[in-house]
């Protein structure tokens, strides 16, 4: 099993994707966007697009929100990168739910392809999405109250991560029951079985809880 977490799309660019030990040309990209369709700022989904296109990379979109478990079977069957966008985690998992697509994602795992997960992607990747409602500035939950996500890493994560948030976290982290893992932009953890490997720019922050 191999499972890329990563902050942010310029992670991916000069890291992570060399990471996956596939050439650029024979990626194939099952690109999930659905998270971006709950976030504030919708523009930053374009942009990112428009980044991955201008670095040569090409994926097929798929919005997971309303689609069968064989619509999703079928669009992926001839992929072997699942990428999980990021935006607002909550959305995110909401469909995740409501779909299958866990039973989906863990079948396209067993199969050999690579799933990617950028920001509320990564999140929905650990044992609980927890770290997302920390955001205090009105994002919207979607009625979602339990934060149980798919549980692949031992671990939750930290994306963005500024030193200005350093006081709120060391404050928040004493209510977690999982290891924090920090990422700023431009670092990721690959995740191969059960081997965790920090990569990209910088050393990685460490908070102990």
């Amino acid at each position: 099993m191999k499972i890329l977490l990563a902050s942010d799309m310029g992670f991916l660019l000069n890291t992570g994707y060399n990471a996956l030990g596939i050439p650029k040309e024979k990626m194939k990209i099952g690109y999930v966007t659905t998270a971006a369709k709950g976030a504030r700022a919708k523009s930053f989904f374009e942009e990112v697009k428009n980044t991955m296109r201008n670095a040569g990379y090409f994926a097929e979109e798929i919005d997971i929100e309303g689609k069968t478990k064989d619509q999703l079977r079928d669009f992926f069957k001839d992929k072997n990168i699942v990428h999980i966008e990021g935006g607002n985690t909550f959305y995110l998992l909401k469909a995740i739910r409501e779909t299958g697509f866990d039973e989906i994602l863990e079948e396209l795992l067993a199969q050999g392809k690579i799933c990617i997960g950028t920001s509320a992607g990564a999140y929905i990747m650990c044992p609980t999405i927890e770290v997302a409602d920390w955001d205090e500035s009105g994002k919207d939950r979607f009625g979602v109250k339990d934060f149980t996500a798919l549980n692949y890493v031992p671990f939750v994560l930290k994306a963005h991560y500024k030193d200005l948030a350093l006081e709120s976290v060391k404050e928040k982290i004493e209510t977690l029951k999982y290891p924090l893992r920090i990422l700023r932009d431009g670092q990721g953890v690959l995740v191969e079985d059960r081997k965790y490997t920090f990569m990209g720019e910088g050393e990685e922050t460490k908070l102990s809880n």
